[in-house]
């Protein structure tokens, strides 16, 4: 274990950290808030002498393997949480810390549950910190590490790999830091064009800024009470549709800037994402209509694409409570939250490619038993997946269900109702944020013990770095020389 390195990368992750919070900062300066604006600047100075000298000297090796990558990213998404949630508490928006740190770890992972009952009334400094951590957290801030910072380039994958959400995370180009750079080049592009967007439709520049910082991010935190809904249609519809793309692998855009639309297109991931939203739409639409529910045909398949766009994304943001739709809406739309985004986006969730090798697998195990001596492969994208990475997806379905039924026997000792005990931990293992019951979309996790909080955190955390790196970090092997 290179223990140096650790120490010189997590400290150079506590300057990024004091040079993001300078945005918040300048936030207070403008809005004449003047306490906030000296909480940030404290921290702000403490963050980056400590990173300037825990960093200024360099390790003698800078060799990273897989172990080092996995304790790295754990470690930095966990020291980061704990460093984020201090604003909360210096400014008196949430005093307690393990609420500040539940509400810091959502908005790193982009989960976007959170324990405030009401938003309203919050700085505006603190109201942009909060949606910040979506946009810092949606593409992953050791990716940013390795796009800014000089590192050795084939060591530097193994953290591209613990960070990025997905079964296979390959270089879209030779260097692993001008890849990094590419993904944040699409990230920027798509942030500025989603806030011009907004403000055409008649957003005020602040909440366009923060909804996209949420929506981009896919987490979901609003800056008001009334959320999404309290916006014009035209705003919804927008924010529908950046979240649709940021729930795509940011690599399809690489291509299609490229002017490689073969390649893009024969995504077989993009195409069932894609599918599935518009037919699970079109069902969720019609069962609300017949229902009562919402009586205009259009504005029912509106809410409905709307509501599952945001649940496969997982952002978690709504426009109705669709707790209160019929049962038959409410399990595709738990079914689809299991599922998530694509991999390669900043979605949660099980991902797409994942459940697709899944199923393909199990149809070739199925056709084996029928005719035994026959040779099936698993395919994707037109091309065989490899056996390794069919194992890893196997090895982490195993590791999903497991975690999610230690979580579930831990979170029902505070003694909630079924669905609100079930839908917390899917909400949070799938970085969605809102469940059913007192977690729905109008509700909160502000009523749960510390030890749920901490469950749940975990859950966070686990599900965002998708196991194995939180996994891989607790095991004392790993430490070991």
């Amino acid at each position: 274990m290179n223990y140096s390195m650790i120490r010189y990368i997590l400290f150079r992750l506590f300057r990024i950290m004091g040079f993001l919070l300078m945005l918040p900062f300048f936030v207070a300066i403008i809005h004449k808030e003047y306490d906030s604006a000296e909480s940030f600047f404290l921290l702000i100075v403490i963050t980056l002498v400590v990173g300037i000298l825990g960093s200024v000297k360099k390790p003698k090796s800078t060799v990273i393997y897989a172990k080092e990558g996995f304790a790295i990213t754990a470690l930095a998404w966990i020291f980061m949480s704990m460093l984020g949630a201090v604003p909360f508490v210096m400014t008196g928006t949430i005093p307690n810390y393990i609420d500040a740190l539940f509400e810091t770890i959502s908005g790193f992972t982009t989960t976007g549950g959170s324990i405030l009952t009401s938003v309203d009334g919050i700085e505006y400094s603190v109201q942009f910190w909060r949606t910040f951590t979506h946009w810092i957290g949606g593409m992953g801030v050791l990716v940013f590490l390795i796009a800014v910072i000089p590192m050795v380039d084939g060591y530097s994958m193994h953290l591209m790999r613990a960070e990025s959400p997905g079964p296979v995370v390959g270089k879209i180009v030779p260097k692993v830091k001008d890849t990094a750079k590419i993904l944040y080049q699409i990230y920027i592009a798509i942030t500025l064009l989603e806030i011009i967007c907004l403000i055409i439709t008649g957003m005020p520049i602040y909440d366009a800024v923060t909804i996209t910082f949420s929506t981009v991010g896919t987490g979901g935190f609003s800056v008001n009470n009334a959320g999404i809904g309290g916006y014009s249609i035209a705003s919804q519809v927008v924010i529908t549709v950046f979240m649709a793309l940021c729930g795509v692998n940011f690599t399809v855009y690489y291509f299609l800037i490229n002017r490689k639309p073969k390649e893009a297109f024969a995504v077989d991931e993009v195409k069932y994402y894609f599918a599935t939203m518009f037919i699970a739409a079109c069902l969720i639409s019609i069962n609300v209509y017949k229902a009562g529910i919402i009586t205009d045909g259009m504005l029912s398949f509106h809410h409905s694409l709307f509501a599952v766009t945001s649940v496969m994304t997982t952002t978690g943001f709504g426009t109705l409570d669709f707790d209160k739709w019929p049962m038959f809406s409410k399990m595709i739309l738990c079914l689809l939250s299991l599922v998530g985004a694509c991999a390669g986006s900043t979605g949660g969730g099980f991902k797409f490619s994942r459940a697709i090798i899944v199923i393909r697998n199990a149809r070739n195990e199925l056709n084996y038993l029928v005719h035994p001596k026959s040779v099936k492969r698993v395919y994707m994208d037109g091309h065989t997946v490899e056996g390794t990475t069919v194992k890893s997806v196997s090895a982490y379905l195993g590791l999903y269900v497991v975690t999610f039924m230690v979580s579930c026997v831990l979170v029902a000792l505070d003694n909630f109702d079924f669905q609100t005990t079930v839908t917390s931990v899917a909400a949070t293992i799938n970085n969605i944020g809102p469940g059913l019951g007192m977690v729905g979309p109008m509700g909160n996790y502000s009523e749960f013990s510390v030890l749920s909080k901490l469950v749940l955190m975990f859950d966070m955390l686990a599900g965002r770095l998708e196991l194995l790196p939180i996994l891989i970090f607790m095991n004392p092997k790993t430490w070991e020389k």
